[in-house]
Parts: structure tokens; sequence; C-alpha cells
């Protein structure tokens, strides 16, 4: 299993997790979960769309859903799309300094 480098990260428990979530438009979006960071007391989970061209495992572009609900373990249970600019940036300066042995974001 990866580890990542930061304590405000948590990773995936296992590698190729995917979710399915459902757009505004009402479709099916299947998202591969690279891991979760901890920003000032909010929860941010990072994803990868997953389709027939980008498989699991793939690279690009990365989602950024902040976790509105926790479930009685206190798992996350619901998400939404993170829309505040400064705040993505933020969450995605600190998943990539903690994932940085993981992925390459060179590109």
């Amino acid at each position: 299993m990866r580890q990542g480098s930061a304590p405000n990260f948590c990773p995936p428990v296992e590698e190729g997790v995917t979710f399915t979530f459902q757009d505004e438009a009402g479709e099916l979006v299947e998202l591969e979960f690279l891991g979760l960071i901890l920003h000032n007391n909010r929860r941010y989970g990072f994803f990868f769309p997953v389709t027939e061209d980008a498989p699991v495992g793939s690279s690009g572009q990365v989602i950024i859903l902040e976790v509105t609900e926790l479930d009685e373990e206190g798992q996350p249970f619901e998400f939404e799309l993170l829309v505040d600019e400064g705040i993505a940036e933020e969450v995605y300066e600190d998943f990539r300094e903690a994932t940085k042995d993981l992925y390459d974001f060179s590109s």
C-alpha cells in the first residue's frame, strides 16, 4: 500500500479503489480515489475520472471534492465539488507535497 509523506494526508486503503458519483446532470461518474487531505479542519478528497480511455492507475486531471458529511464511523459519506479556487489551490499544493513520492506532477 502507498503511504504519503505528510501527517495531513490519508492515502487510500488500497490502490485502484473507485467510487461512483452522480453529477449535477444525473449522470453516473466513476472516480478513482487518490487520497484525502486535511486542511483547516476540513477534509478534501482527490479523485481521478476513470473512463475507457483513462483506466484506473492512469494520470490526468484531478477532481477535488469536499467532504460534507461523515458516517457514524467518522468516514467520508457525502462530497461536493470544491468550487472555491483559492482553497482548491491551497489543498492541491498540500496534496502535491504529501504525494510527491507517489505521483509525477511534472506534466
